[in-house]
């Protein structure tokens, strides 16, 4: 046990909260003091050690608040729990697919590198701070329903993205960008919570739908119009709705009939 593990929940609460708040900006907070932090001198330098800062924080702040006995990767939701969810909610996501492929182009200057870092490492390093530390630590170490602890690391989730889109001058569009985000950000936490409270639901739908929005091209109108906004949001509550009978089913076949 720590110290910090022995604070009131209320207080590990607001840590946990912060660190999923400043994770991923811990660069501009640092050159905003006056020490900047310079990128890696590689392509995607920049954005790699911004995610790879938010790693570390996410895994410092699990080990020095998780509960007595819990391993650091189970605190953050790391732990397997099998492939059948995962692969259930890999396939609720070719509709997002097939619906890109009608409303898009494909992406021919997309390149493996691009792919890599946009579609894979970048959404890994956004689950682990905002779902692993923001939602699965927070269930692990405070009382409550879980779409209540769902909900701030969403609201975090959409704000960074929102800033990212320019904050209250980038007007109605970051906004709006934002508030989908945050609906996402909650969906994500929902299939972890549905798979037992760990991360791979939400990661692999997470990296399917990012691959997809970059295999295909859209124009800006289309990518923010109704079409491909609810395509997103359907694609995301399907996978909710094939996981939540998968965990049903798997239930009920655990259970031992008498004879």
């Amino acid at each position: 046990m720590t110290v910090l593990s022995r604070l009131p929940s209320a207080a590990r609460l607001l840590l946990v909260l912060f660190g999923a708040g400043v994770g991923l900006n811990l660069r501009d907070i640092a050159a905003a003091a006056g020490t900047p932090i310079p990128a890696l001198p590689i392509a995607y330098g920049g954005s790699l050690l911004d995610n790879a800062l938010a790693v570390l924080v996410a895994l410092l702040l699990a080990a020095l608040l998780r509960p007595r006995g819990m391993g650091l990767m189970a605190s953050l939701g790391l732990r397997g729990n099998g492939w059948g969810g995962p692969f259930w909610v890999l396939l609720a996501s070719l509709p997002c697919w097939l619906g890109l492929a009608l409303l898009g182009t494909p992406n021919k200057a997309l390149t493996a590198l691009d792919a890599t870092m946009l579609a894979v490492l970048f959404p890994l390093a956004e689950e682990v701070l905002f779902r692993g530390l923001g939602f699965v630590l927070l269930v692990k170490i405070v009382r409550g329903p879980w779409p209540w602890l769902a909900l701030p690391q969403a609201l975090l989730f959409g704000m960074v993205h929102w800033l990212g889109f320019g904050g209250f001058d980038g007007g109605g569009l970051a906004l709006f960008v934002g508030a989908v985000i945050a609906l996402g950000g909650f969906i994500f936490a929902w299939l972890d919570h549905l798979d037992g409270d760990t991360l791979w639901c939400g990661l692999v739908l997470h990296v399917s739908m990012n691959l997809a929005w970059n295999v295909f091209s859209l124009d800006d109108a289309v990518a923010l119009g109704w079409q491909a906004t609810g395509l997103r949001i359907g694609t995301a509550l399907l996978a909710v709705a094939i996981l939540a009978w998968h965990v049903r089913r798997r239930r009920q076949t655990r259970v031992v009939t008498p004879t």
